[in-house]
């Protein structure tokens, strides 16, 4: 099937003026070259820059367009749109993604995951939408409404790579909100009628309701909240699963960059607590939450190579 493939900027403030998003996408096309509907969205959120390593690795996984063609190349003969998305601000090297976490620090540190008014969940609907909006333009066509599936069957699967994890914490954290808000009705009331543009979800609780998996891709900071380890929110994650029609998987993927770094031992320390608390809440969700961790490299010394291989050597399946 063809593919639109490009990078498009956008903005969440009013009139487009900044700070800009850098988005690289690659869409389906129908034959008829309109943007076909697919069945998997994935979101792969950057992590701080790293350049002037003169390791081609490195390079090669710090560019959104090679990192894309990497995570399309995970998911071959799956009707996939897949999203790269950097932070729209960076402080030095450092990756801020305020809009999405309104409490990080000058280094892009969250103080804490907030869920009130789904700061992530609404920061995403708005720019895919705009990127949507964008692409359309410039093929000049509406979307093919052809075999569009039903909406409950659209997954979208989020991963977060170094710093990126910090974007999957805040939607775990808005996720699990929905188990303390009568929100079961509206949530697939929305589901069904978010997708006016039928590509992605466009209102927060269809796209948090149509998230079936998260995968931490070595994250870390250089303080702690690199993991979840507040027992509620897992705990609310597990309540609002059993009482929803909603699935997710959890993989937690890691290299001795992070889970053996003797200078930050906390990350393997929340890594581990939230590895329990997700499988006790496991044990409870009727099928409904699956966890997995996954340890790669473990032969080779910890580098910031490693770091960046993980992305080609991870396996999502």
């Amino acid at each position: 099937m063809d593919r639109w493939t490009g990078v498009v900027n956008v903005s969440l403030s009013k009139g487009g003026t900044g700070p800009f998003f850098k988005i690289a996408a690659s869409l389906l096309l129908s034959p008829f070259k309109t943007l076909a509907v697919p069945s998997i969205n994935a979101i792969f959120f950057r992590g701080d820059r790293v350049e002037g390593t003169g390791d081609p690795l490195i390079e090669r996984l710090s560019d959104s367009q090679s990192l894309l063609a990497t995570l399309l190349s995970k998911f071959q003969n799956s009707a996939v749109n897949a999203w790269v998305v950097e932070a729209s601000t960076y402080n030095g090297a450092f990756a801020m993604y305020r809009e999405m976490i309104p409490t990080v620090n000058s280094r892009g540190e969250p103080e804490c995951y907030d869920p009130v008014g789904f700061p992530a969940a609404s920061s995403i609907t708005s720019f895919i939408s705009d990127c949507v909006n964008q692409i359309q333009d410039k093929l000049s066509t509406s979307i093919s409404k052809e075999s569009i599936p039903p909406t409950s069957s659209q997954k979208t699967i989020v991963l977060g790579f170094s710093k990126g994890g910090t974007v999957v914490n805040q939607l775990v954290t808005e996720i699990s909100s929905l188990a303390i808000q009568d929100t079961s009705k509206s949530v697939h009331t929305s589901t069904h009628h978010n997708s006016e543009n039928f590509i992605f979800p466009t209102c927060s609780e269809g796209f948090l309701s149509s998230i079936s998996e998260f995968h931490y891709i070595d994250v870390g900071l250089n303080c702690s909240g690199a993991y979840l380890t507040d027992k509620a929110i897992i705990k609310n994650l597990g309540n609002y699963l059993v009482n929803n029609d909603h699935c997710i998987s959890f993989f937690l993927h890691g290299t001795p960059r992070q889970w053996n770094d003797p200078y930050r031992p906390w990350i393997k320390k929340e890594k581990d607590l939230m590895l329990h608390l997700l499988r006790e809440e496991a044990c409870k969700s009727e099928g409904k939450l699956k966890v997995l961790e996954r340890f790669y490299l473990g032969d080779k010394n910890p580098s910031l190579h490693m770091h960046f291989e993980i992305i080609d050597a991870v396996n999502l399946s």
